[in-house]
């Protein structure tokens, strides 16, 4: 079977990199060019993959032997690229966010729609099995209707210099990132999306608290939803570790979860530590149900899962995020950024 030929536009997002290395294993694709505006990181990661580097992104994308581009350039060059990509018709798997305006975000829908590529964009917690079961778990009446859904997703890296002053500074940078929230907590957003529809309105608070290396280093945004739910949302660039990531509070049981993102797996946890947890009042009996999930090693270990599962998606024709979910994300965080700016309950859509 012939393989399917994959470029990178873009190496900026480092999870685009561990995508390289699992492509790298797989009989049926193959990874053949780069391209990236950063000379030296396109070529030092060519070298790596073993693949061609192009200075010039028209060159990799006019290529007969490349169907699809993984793009994982510096979010304000999103919008350039897929347009270059969907231009020479190559389907597209996006790096989150989507974009750093609402207005690039319909640039891409407009590209993809006109041109009719198959486009996803590679939000990792749709792909995470946790997440999956109690997506399962909601849409099956376990917990009855939802009140309450409280989710953290947190990273530490503010705390590392290198970060802030290395090759990934581009995160730190208004331009190119806007701040930590818009790059950050834009997974988060995607899964309440995901998990309760689009919101209608959003207060919220976005600010630096412990550093100063960035424009934010730690949002919390409490979203209403078309049933009345409350989605609150912690996201922070400055936090060592915790363990309980996700709070579901329906009117039939309660779902807990622990250890869902970077910080809570980066130290080691104590013995008897449990993942998934539901509690349901018709069986009280029983107290807390400990569910099957194992606590993943890192969340180098999630990042890693979305390579093939997104890439047999794309085999079988299927969109887990499309382009206009893509911007329902993204109007999520402008409309937090908007609130925290004014001190005002932001209406959602924000451009309807």
């Amino acid at each position: 079977m012939p393989k399917t030929g994959i470029a990178v536009l873009g190496y900026a997002h480092g999870h685009v990199s561990t995508y390289s290395s699992g492509i790298k294993t797989y009989d049926d694709f193959e990874l053949l060019a780069c391209w990236d505006h950063d000379e030296e990181r396109g070529k030092e990661r060519a070298q790596t993959f073993e693949t061609e580097y192009s200075p010039h992104i028209e060159d990799v994308v006019g290529r007969e032997d490349v169907q699809l581009c993984i793009i994982g350039a510096e979010t304000n060059r999103h919008a350039d690229c897929v347009i270059a990509a969907a231009e020479a018709r190559k389907d597209v798997i996006l790096q989150k966010p989507m974009a750093l305006s609402l207005e690039d975000c319909d640039r891409i829908i407009d590209a993809v729609e006109r041109t009719g590529i198959w486009f996803s964009l590679a939000f990792q917690m749709r792909y995470d099995p946790v997440n999956v079961a109690m997506k399962q778990l909601v849409d099956a009446g376990e917990v009855g209707r939802m009140g309450i859904v409280r989710r953290r997703h947190c990273l530490s890296l503010l705390f590392n210099e290198a970060f802030c002053n290395g090759p990934s500074a581009w995160h730190v940078d208004p331009v190119q990132n806007m701040g930590m929230w818009m790059d950050d907590a834009s997974h988060a957003t995607d899964w309440f999306y995901w998990m309760l529809g689009e919101p209608v309105s959003v207060m919220a608070e976005i600010d630096n608290v412990l550093t100063d290396c960035a424009p934010d280093d730690t949002g919390l945004a409490i979203y209403r939803f078309g049933n009345g739910e409350m989605g609150m949302l912690m996201n922070s660039s400055v936090i060592w570790s915790s363990e309980s990531t996700v709070e579901i509070y329906g009117d039939k049981g309660v779902i807990i979860e622990n250890y869902g993102d970077g910080p809570s797996c980066a130290v080691p946890q104590p013995a008897g530590s449990v993942m998934l947890k539901m509690y349901q009042p018709d069986k009280a009996e029983q107290g807390w149900q400990i569910l099957p999930a194992e606590i993943p090693e890192g969340q180098g270990v999630r990042i890693a899962n979305v390579t093939r599962n997104i890439l047999d998606e794309y085999k079988a024709g299927k969109v887990q995020v499309n382009a206009r979910e893509g911007k329902i994300s993204t109007g999520m965080i402008l409309g937090a950024y908007e609130s925290a700016k004014t001190g005002t309950r932001v209406a959602l859509p924000m451009d309807a």
